[in-house]
């Protein structure tokens, strides 16, 4: 309650951006903060019971951050302090990069959602390393890789391995991202050839090291039914690990505010509740068309414990958090587990 009606107030007052910005530079530099956030929680210790095992991996609970919240690595002390089991770092490309002009991240309160158009901005691969060679121990990192804005589709492969080569010994799976709405023509990589290319070349690469990082492909929300059924084809013909389902929409999903007010906004991914029930949707139907042998990680909307246990229902092994963590503040985290708890034997 006192996030909700003392900081988030505060927090709102300022720019998206800036006060992100803001934040992130204390969560870097003060990662203790989150211990006594936690504490303050009443999260408690996890208990054996709690533990997912999944892509040779144990994770301490089902509920890590989503990327985009992190772009670069800098707050992974303070996110694994606060209770969080995993964090998905990036997008991460190859050569830095600014993004698109700002402004580029808008809230819409009346509606507990963003619009972002932020275009990949991030301190670029060398940085990233850098920063992960000091990570936190046994909290899991799931490195979400794309490519630079220059590049052309046709050489997107190039930027995808790089990143996965870079990466392979410091994160312990991956998120191929060709669903952000934001780099110019990057949703057509989600078409068959092209996908297969970026995959088979990073599915190749991993078959010649030691040992095998789980590759999970990130998709958008707005794709059709037949759209999804040829991602369903592409993860079994190309022997990917799972998805993460979903990615920001480029639909402005039932918003309560005027034509004039969502054009004044303009373009860019739609996160936060308009998403919750098309991303449990498309978890569900890719659930049934995969089974469970293709892990699938639930995000987009989740803004509530009620939201988390829908998504693991409907057949989501994972959630993942990102705009329900900014409006519902940290302490959405222990009301998840909770949650979960209370339905121990279906997760």
């Amino acid at each position: 309650m006192l996030y909700k009606s003392i900081v988030r107030p505060f927090l709102f007052l300022f720019d998206p951006e800036f006060i992100h910005s803001v934040t992130f530079f204390f969560f870097r530099f003060f990662p203790f903060l989150g211990l006594i956030i936690r504490s303050k929680g009443a999260l408690g210790k996890f208990t054996p019971e709690s533990e997912i095992s999944l892509f040779n991996l144990k994770f301490r609970h089902p509920v890590g951050i989503a990327g985009g919240l992190d772009k670069n690595a800098r707050a992974l002390r303070f996110m694994k302090n606060l209770g969080f089991s995993f964090m998905e770092i990036g997008t991460v490309t190859p050569i830095a990069q600014q993004g698109n002009p700002r402004p580029r991240l808008f809230r819409l309160k009346q509606n507990q959602a963003f619009i972002n158009r932020m275009g990949f901005n991030n301190d670029g691969l060398d940085a990233i390393v850098r920063r992960l060679r000091n990570r936190p121990e046994n909290f899991i990192i799931g490195g979400n890789i794309g490519k630079n804005t220059q590049t052309p589709n046709e050489d997107a492969w190039k930027d995808y391995l790089t990143c996965f080569s870079g990466l392979y010994n410091h994160v312990d799976f991956f998120i191929v991202n060709v669903s952000c709405p934001n780099i110019k023509d990057l949703s057509k990589l989600q078409n068959r050839g092209q996908l297969k290319e970026i995959l088979n070349h990073l599915i190749e690469f991993r078959s010649h090291q030691n040992e095998k990082r789980p590759v999970l492909l990130k998709i958008s929300p707005d794709l059709s039914y037949e759209q999804l059924d040829e991602v369903v084809e592409v993860v079994r013909e190309t022997g990917i690990d799972g998805l993460v389902a979903t990615n920001t929409s480029v639909k402005r999903l039932e918003l309560d505010y005027t034509e004039s007010e969502i054009a004044g906004f303009g373009p860019g991914g739609l996160s936060g509740k308009p998403l919750s029930k098309i991303s449990t949707s498309i978890i569900s139907y890719l659930h049934q068309k995969l089974g469970e042998g293709y892990p699938i990680i639930g995000s987009g909307g989740l803004m509530s414990p009620d939201d988390a246990m829908e998504k693991i229902l409907a057949g989501a092994k994972l959630v993942q958090l990102y705009t329900g963590f900014i409006y519902e503040g940290p302490g959405l985290l222990p009301r998840i587990l909770r949650k979960l708890k209370e339905h121990q034997p279906v997760v």
